[in-house]
């Protein structure tokens, strides 16, 4: 909001530098609070839900597919609400109207949160020792907690104690004979040697698991450009597609991972949890080939001689930034000489709108065909997505033992973030609306090795159950 209301000011202070380092800031903020939200997420879609459930599998299933549809139906209504407000309002009222509401979210959650947590003895608890099998089993087993108790144990020997009990004498020793070892290097390098030995044994943790195929191949699929995501959005408005249309395309891609979620319950319940994976795989990989064949309909921008010249050519011609009172808004056109994330210098921000250089009167394309397979593979394909990820992650929920479920979903999250970050590393890398067909041939390759690492975990499944 400061930013959006004194930005002329700030441009004149330290010839614009006071503007780029408050947009650092901002970005900064934004990924504290996006670290926050998947410490959140992790918290409540892969270890609360386990104990909510007691075990029970069907109920399990149940959850997690009912928290996905109300994901689906918030992204359906979210964007459309908050759009309409900095569209008719202002960026300052927008800002304003997302700090709001978030406050009064703030407050309902941490209520919602604190009730569940109390009516749930078993979230305040965590095991000290681990001797293997399926949580889920010792969940059944466990006994149900009475009382003030300093420990108990269940019927496998399973110790469970309160999170605000100290640690056992020999994990104090253990900690101390680490620290004396360490105690000669500088306090910066012995930080870092601890962050260095978190993350060694959290992807260790990770690699032990039954379910670490599984895992790696959902990572995989986040590494594509045929999602609906900021990408997808800039390609669209290359080719034509304008902002309200592009709205309803965002409504029915939220629409079909409904579907996806339903037809995760149905397959599941019929099926089996590792059989409704595969018929998920196949399905979503069998949507994608669409868009594999837009790259060679007709109206698509694929140019083979302009993909074969030097990506690293900059063709960023001296835009001239417009007067604000000869700002004119044009509808969003089929451009191919705008980049799919243009850069700074060709965006303009209004009060209501945010406006891009060199555009000019609105051209209808030669040929529809390819946007249309393009977009129909990217939705339909969300059925077969969003099937295939509540799949893994019931599985990790299933076979993570809870000593190890924080750590694991973390690494799993990291491994999720490190894929989407090479996806946008390629668009930078490719940025114009002729060389998207080389990234959908990128994609394609990654999404299949997830699908066929899971391939091979189903088949080590099989295997096993048959030895059995």
């Amino acid at each position: 909001m400061l930013v959006f209301s004194y930005r002329r000011e700030m441009e004149q202070i330290w010839h614009g530098w006071l503007t780029v380092a408050c947009y650092a800031v901002v970005t900064t903020l934004a990924a504290l609070a996006n670290l926050a939200s998947t410490a959140l997420t992790i918290t409540i879609q892969r270890d609360w839900i386990v104990s909510l459930t007691g075990g029970n599998r069907a109920q399990l299933a149940v959850m997690n597919a009912t928290v996905r549809r109300l994901d689906q139906i918030i992204n359906i209504f979210a964007p459309l609400s908050v759009g309409q407000v900095m569209t008719w309002a202002s960026h300052v009222i927008g800002c304003g109207f997302i700090l709001g509401w978030n406050l009064v979210s703030l407050l309902v959650e941490f209520l919602f949160l604190s009730r569940v947590y109390q009516l749930v003895p078993q979230l305040a608890v965590k095991p000290q020792q681990h001797t293997g099998g399926n949580f889920l089993e010792r969940q059944q087993e466990a006994v149900n907690i009475q009382g003030q108790m300093d420990s108990w144990e269940t019927t496998d020997g399973f110790t469970y104690k309160p999170r605000t009990l100290e640690k056992p004498k020999d994990h104090k020793s253990r900690l101390k004979g680490q620290q004396a070892t360490t105690t000669g290097f500088p306090l910066g390098l012995r930080k870092l040697r601890r962050l260095l030995r978190t993350c060694r044994e959290g992807w260790e943790a990770y690699r032990r698991q039954t379910v670490f195929l599984a895992g790696l191949g959902l990572a995989f699929l986040y590494m594509t450009v045929l999602g609906f995501d900021c990408i997808t959005t800039g390609f669209a408005y290359t080719q034509g597609i304008g902002g309200s249309l592009l709205s309803i395309l965002t409504a029915l891609s939220a629409l079909s991972g409904l579907m996806g979620t339903i037809l995760f319950t149905w397959l599941r319940g019929r099926y089996g949890l590792v059989t409704t994976g595969v018929i998920s795989s196949w399905l979503h990989l069998g949507c994608l080939m669409l868009c594999v064949f837009s790259v060679f309909a007709p109206g698509s921008p694929f140019d083979l001689a302009f993909v074969s010249l030097h990506l690293s050519k900059n063709s960023s011609s001296n835009h001239e930034l417009l007067k604000e009172d000869q700002v004119h808004v044009y509808p969003f056109e089929r451009n191919l000489n705008q980049p799919i994330l243009p850069d700074r210098s060709s965006i303009h921000w209004t009060n209501s709108t945010v406006l891009f250089d060199g555009q000019q009167r609105p051209e209808p394309p030669e040929s529809y065909i390819s946007i249309i397979l393009l977009f129909s593979g990217v939705i339909l394909a969300r059925i077969g997505l969003w099937s295939f990820d509540l799949t893994v992650t019931q599985l990790l929920q299933e076979n993570i033992p809870e000593v190890e479920r924080g750590a694991v979903n973390g690494v799993q999250c990291s491994l999720n973030y490190l894929m989407d970050l090479i996806h946008f590393v390629l668009v930078m890398l490719a940025p114009w609306p002729q060389q998207f067909g080389v990234l959908v041939f990128i994609s394609i390759p990654f999404v299949t090795t997830g699908h066929m690492l899971y391939f091979f975990y189903a088949r080590k499944c099989k295997i096993k159950n048959a030895q059995a």
